[in-house]
């Protein structure tokens, strides 16, 4: 695989493309939704929501977490993850402004 020139695209475009392979994958927006829907949620928790494993819970949640999307805190010997509102708002508009974009009209 080559090296991607991220160099020659905005900040915007390349954080665009960032959100985008996170959210890439089905797990990552069952994980999304559930802890949208719920407000929190333990790691545990998911592993009976979504029927996967613990291991694969865990590398979707680190993934999300990494790029700010979710994040998590200690509750005894578990995590509680939640969405993070400033990241979300952040990547709601960049998805907003990408779609507005749009102003059909075509050929």
């Amino acid at each position: 695989m080559g090296v991607t020139r991220t160099d020659l695209f905005t900040e915007e475009q390349n954080e665009l493309a960032k959100i985008a392979r996170i959210l890439g994958h089905p797990a990552r927006i069952a994980i999304v939704q559930h802890l949208a829907r719920i407000n929190a949620c333990i790691n545990s928790d998911l592993v009976q929501e979504l029927g996967l494993a613990q291991a694969t819970i865990s590398q979707h949640l680190k993934e999300l977490k990494n790029v700010g999307i979710i994040q998590g805190t200690v509750e005894g010997s578990s995590m509680s993850y939640c969405i993070n509102p400033t990241k979300w708002n952040e990547c709601k508009d960049l998805l907003t402004g990408l779609f507005d974009e749009y102003k059909n009209e075509c050929c």
